[in-house]
């Protein structure tokens, strides 16, 4: 298939970490990726670790913009809509009450921090039986496998070990995710009365096909390097999926055929994870050059 046939169709950033993010028609890709992507992450204060919509699923029920001219350091102060409706500032002295109040448990929200400061980026909270947690964490039935993760660079898995994100970031592992229409109707073949939606995968770049094909196609890209408008991104791992992809958010309603499917089918893989190689300028409608 040509390259010719793939095109960005959308690009998306999460201002807070399992939050509904926001929609740009173009950005400049760094090497630690879209500008400002989970640039907040709230903590669960009863652990003292950051933490997602993995273990706090109305999260994903919450969304969050960046308000233009503040700053809270690294990053912008955000606005927040709680699953009510109503709306919360990261500069207002409530937050922290107000989102607790919402999420049903203790929290804390924060902005990125230096690196330097891994003791913030470090999971306090060890569980006393890791390969229980982890199943739960990727919502295994007990005959399932876990998902492959020797493609991972074992740097990122012994970073991940320690730490509840990559140490300066509140990326889950890296700083990109490509995700195809094409392996979205594959999906939905698979789960044919699954309501599938780009807000489970919750990508930073949707890539449409003018042939509108079905099959994991993205998947072919792992090793290749991606040309994107000015950017060239290196494809380094599928993307191992996890329980966020069955909560309830919104209209879409908890489901967990959708794991099911992908645990028989995908290897429990759905987009792949990126490095950018060469920065630059990306935008809607940019076509997509592999090799």
């Amino acid at each position: 298939m040509s390259s010719q046939h793939f095109t960005v169709k959308e690009i998306w950033r999460y201002p807070v970490k399992s939050m509904q993010g926001e929609q740009l028609t173009e950005t400049v890709l760094t090497a630690g990726g879209v500008p400002l992507d989970r640039g907040w992450a709230v903590r669960d204060e009863a652990t003292q670790t950051i933490v997602g919509a993995k273990k706090i699923a109305e999260l994903l029920n919450c969304s969050a913009k960046y308000i233009d001219g503040t700053n809270a350091g690294a990053v912008p102060h955000v606005e927040i809509t709680l699953p009510n409706g109503s709306t919360v500032r990261s500069d207002d002295t409530r937050v922290n009450e107000k989102l607790s109040q919402a999420l049903g448990q203790d929290v804390t929200l924060w902005p990125l921090q230096p690196a330097d400061n891994k003791d913030h980026y470090r999971t306090k909270n060890v569980p006393e039986d890791a390969l229980a947690e982890l199943r739960a964490v990727f919502a295994l039935e007990p005959d399932e496998p876990l998902p492959d993760f020797s493609t991972f660079p074992p740097d990122v898995l012994t970073e991940l070990m320690e730490f509840a994100t990559p140490v300066g970031t509140y990326f889950d592992a890296f700083p990109l995710d490509i995700l195809t229409e094409a392996s979205l109707r594959h999906l939905q073949t698979l789960t044919p009365d699954a309501m599938l939606d780009i807000r489970r995968f919750r990508p930073n770049i949707l890539v449409s096909d003018s042939d509108k094909i079905t099959g994991l196609e993205e998947a072919k890209w792992v090793d290749q390097s991606i040309g994107i408008g000015e950017a060239t991104v290196d494809a380094v791992t599928e993307c191992p999926r996890c329980i966020m992809t069955t909560r309830s958010q919104g209209d879409l309603p908890r489901d967990a055929s959708i794991m099911r499917a992908m645990v028989a089918h995908t290897s429990q893989n759905l987009s792949i994870y990126c490095n950018i190689s060469k920065p630059g300028r990306i935008a809607e409608g940019d076509k997509l050059t592999l090799g």
